[in-house]
């Protein structure tokens, strides 16, 4: 008759709840999604991207100084869930407590104005957004406040 030690039951129980759990971390799976934000055919050299979706978490990125972008949700670089989202581009740099120097359009960080979208099926690396000044001259500083 053989007989099991306890140290081998537990260490083979363990291995079948992680082999039946595999290497799930419990949140909704994330593709990765990366691309460039450029103003006029030119990098934006800063700021951040945000994709909201109708219901769930924000995915966000900061833009470096070549436009590019990579997508985070919940860890660092982790993508972003399947999903149809309004994108948003935050470009500005805070001059004092009282102006501000818009590096983009103010009408892309705000979901309501930015008439950015994106839908996401599958992993991306070339989601690129084409912002414009739209005949504005920019960038422009603003006084806060006014």
């Amino acid at each position: 008759m053989n007989v099991i030690q306890p140290s081998i039951a537990v260490t083979y129980l363990a291995f079948v709840l992680v082999v039946s759990v595999g290497c799930n971390d419990g949140l909704p799976r994330r593709v990765p999604v990366s691309g460039k934000v450029t103003i006029d055919g030119e990098p934006l050299t800063s700021g951040s991207i945000r994709f909201k979706p109708s219901e769930g978490r924000v995915a966000t990125g900061s833009i470096g100084s070549d436009g590019s972008y990579l997508l985070s949700t919940y860890e660092p670089g982790d993508g972003c869930v399947p999903g149809t989202y309004c994108v948003t581009v935050h470009a500005f740099e805070d001059l004092s407590d009282t102006t501000r120097r818009w590096l983009a359009p103010k009408n892309y960080a705000m979901p309501k104005s930015s008439g950015l979208t994106a839908t996401i099926d599958q992993p991306t690396d070339s989601l690129d957004f084409e912002l414009t000044w739209g005949g504005q001259k920019g960038p422009f500083v603003e006084r806060l406040g006014e």
